[in-house]
């Protein structure tokens, strides 16, 4: 474990200002704190909050980030408070501390609509102190080097979560070194049998090879000494996750693999990055499609270079990255650069970004997002890749990788999203499902009376973009609902003698707190209320009171030990009249009342049983067949199935019968309730535009 002497040294070799007093007091108290408290691995716990404010020296951070590292587990894991830490270290700490305590607490991983809500909470702590994600960055990475103490079944939770959330999160603000290194060791847990293919074959390749770096690097710098150009050149060869990402991404062997080595350029000045990109290009070749200039064009977190990939040594490829020592600073601490020391004063970087901007850029528009599309748009902002695009007038677009012309069009404003119905890149008309690069110009056709379509939640990618589309589809679908609602809650307050008024339905809104008559009949007829809901907000002496039927024994007038079945000539449902029919060695077989079938029956009334449904609610168990014929067109069958579900149907069977251009007609098996249930299913089908027509079907020829 590293002494408090040392710990300050650490500290004073970029902040000689800073207050050596208040660490070495933080470092006695956490220290006594956590005594008798020991680590998986069997070593005094304090080890560890040291070893996490080690890590931030890394990153020359103020005394207050050193200090909550050392502090950080004292208000979760010892007697110590809030007010104790205020009192001893002042407020900023004692929030600080109180912040990564509350992150320390929150599961990221797990069901989607709390992983959800804890993401809120994450970027509210984000908003309010950076400073307590860079704490809990390191406690991450601390961890991570000391994984392997913990259970097997631990260590796996523990990788995964990294994978998916703390290396993308450190990546995404700016710390590429460390977003690497917690990639490495959660593969390490996670597939370690891959790694160590990888060091194995990387090992071989050295061997065959020699010392391919040191030979690469010694080749830049006679160029651009020939040059004149003073910069610092470094090599290493990528980690083993970066490697296997790009073995998986390209679908390639090892042996394949060409760009598996990495140099970096720092240069003087900004100019100079540009005399060195022109030596690279003209001393080797490079290659097409992987020049990316983030100098010209920032990222949002502030990181700017150059990166080319060129043909080295022997034909193999190489990446190399150029950029200023200023510019290198910030590549390497990230947002974090905005409170790196240097000689006791925070460093004027001028390539640092400002955390509130960067937060704000962020997290823009989650607040109108609910759990399952906020999540969404978290890890499709925070977690990928960026591109630049630009408008016709030149202004540049980013954009996450993968995106495509109707994200373009949603980033520049949803009301030219909402009436996107093509697109240009590079003056040449494309589809609108095309993923865009690096540096195209994109322009976007529009007219006036397109709406967007369900298809395109499918195609775009970014968050801002799927939540217009959703809202937009949201309110075209309203009026249907609403006439659809008012058409189901008819049917429900007469089956109890009632009649629908505005007046009961302002009454029902009222009282289950919606906004108005409107809202409630949108939200009946988009089965997100029930109109069974309505009449027991309104009339609860009237709501159905029975308990759930038993789907085994849902008939009443059979003795318990009748086995039956339902007559697969006229599928009843429970509220329809019904009658049985003794079969010797099948039990009773159950017909509707109006089944041709039981003509053949009347001359033998001996047979004949007098059956009737339970009353009460029956689970969705009754199969039924459903002759559908539909419009032929992208997104129609979807949109079908999805509206079955809406509607509380299972789908248990589909089957085409007829394709036409224009139409199909089909079979679609449902399972319903009931008689109502199924009457509330046709209505909600034929009231869909694309549904020519929709009849149950019965058939006489399918005899028990």
């Amino acid at each position: 474990m590293i002494d408090v002497e040392d710990l300050i040294a650490l500290v004073k070799n970029y902040n000689p200002r800073s207050n050596s007093d208040l660490i070495r007091d933080a470092y006695e108290y956490g220290m006594r704190m956590h005594e008798g408290q020991f680590r998986h691995s069997g070593e005094s716990y304090f080890t560890h909050p040291v070893a996490v404010a080690a890590i931030l020296t890394e990153m020359r951070l103020d005394d207050a980030t050193i200090i909550t590292a050392l502090l950080h587990d004292t208000i979760e894991d010892t007697r110590s408070t809030w007010g104790d830490i205020s009192r001893l270290f002042g407020k900023e700490i004692a929030d600080l501390v109180d912040g990564v305590t509350k992150l320390t607490n929150l599961q990221l991983s797990g069901a989607q609509s709390k992983q959800a809500e804890n993401f809120r909470k994450l970027f509210m702590a984000m908003s309010r102190d950076l400073r307590v994600i860079l704490v809990k960055l390191a406690d991450r990475l601390h961890n991570m080097r000391t994984i392997k103490s913990m259970r097997p079944e631990k260590q796996v939770q523990k990788a995964r979560e990294t994978m998916d959330i703390f290396a993308p999160l450190a990546g995404r603000m700016g710390m590429q070194w460390m977003r690497e290194e917690l990639e490495d060791l959660a593969f390490k847990v996670i597939n370690p049998e891959a790694r160590n293919s990888i060091i194995r074959r990387f090992l071989s390749l050295q061997k065959e090879t020699g010392d391919v770096i040191s030979q690469i690097t010694a080749d830049i710098r006679t160029e651009l000494e020939k040059q004149e150009i003073e910069a610092d050149v470094f090599g290493r060869a990528k980690r083993p996750f970066s490697i296997w990402r790009k073995m998986q991404e390209k679908q390639l062997a090892f042996s394949r693999l060409s760009d598996i080595y990495g140099f970096r350029i720092i240069t003087q000045t900004e100019m100079d990055c540009y005399r060195a990109l022109g030596v690279i290009h003209h001393r080797w070749r490079a290659v097409p499609g992987r020049f990316k200039d983030y100098i010209s064009q920032p990222k949002s977190n502030g990181y700017r270079s150059i990166h080319t990939t060129v043909s080295g040594r022997d034909g193999k490829r190489v990446e190399v990255q150029i950029r200023t020592r200023q510019m290198h600073e910030v590549a390497e601490a990230g947002v974090a650069a905005h409170w790196a020391y240097r000689d006791g004063v925070p460093t004027k970087n001028p390539f640092a970004v400002d955390p509130a901007h960067w937060i704000e850029s962020l997290t823009d528009r989650f607040g109108e997002e609910d759990h399952d599309e906020f999540l969404e748009h978290v890890k499709l902002e925070m977690y990928q890749d960026q591109v630049f695009c630009f408008t016709p007038k030149g202004d540049v677009i980013q954009l996450p990788r993968g995106a495509t012309p109707i994200d373009f069009a949603y980033a520049i404003h949803t009301r030219l999203g909402n009436s996107c119905v093509g697109a240009k890149v590079d003056g040449i008309r494309v589809p609108l499902w095309t993923r865009l690069k690096n540096g195209q110009s994109v322009e976007i056709i529009s007219a006036s009376g397109q709406r967007p379509q369900a298809t395109w939640l499918d195609i775009v990618v970014t968050g801002r973009a799927k939540a217009a589309i959703r809202k937009s589809l949201r309110e075209e679908d309203r009026d249907r609902f609403v006439r659809l609602g008012r058409e189901l809650a008819r049917v429900a307050f007469e089956h109890v003698g009632r009649r629908v008024t505005d007046k009961a339905l302002r009454t029902a809104a009222k009282q289950m707190s919606l906004n108005g008559a409107e809202e409630l009949l949108a939200r009946i007829g988009s089965a997100e209320v029930s109109a069974h809901d309505v009449l027991a907000a309104l009339y609860p002496e009237l709501a159905d009171k029975h308990e759930d039927i038993d789907p085994n024994r849902p008939i009443a007038g059979l003795e318990a030990d009748t086995s039956f079945t339902r007559a697969p000539c006229c599928n009843p449902l429970p509220g329809e009249r019904i009658v049985g029919i003794t079969y010797r060695g099948k039990g009773v077989v159950i017909h509707a009342i109006d089944c041709p079938v039981l003509a053949e029956f009347e001359d033998s009334p001996q047979r004949w049983v007098d059956l009737h449904w339970h009353e009460g609610r029956h689970p969705a168990a009754y199969s039924t067949v459903l002759s559908l014929t539909i419009r032929h067109d992208a997104g129609v069958l979807g949109r079908i199935c999805t509206l079955i579900g809406v509607q509380g149907a299972n789908i248990s069977d589909l089957e085409f019968i007829d394709r036409k251009p224009d139409f199909y007609r089909l079979r679609v098996n449902v399972e319903l309730r009931d008689r109502e249930h199924l009457h509330n299913l046709l209505t909600a089908l034929e009231a869909e535009s694309d549904v020519a027509q929709v009849q149950r079907v019965r058939d006489p020829v399918l005899k028990p």
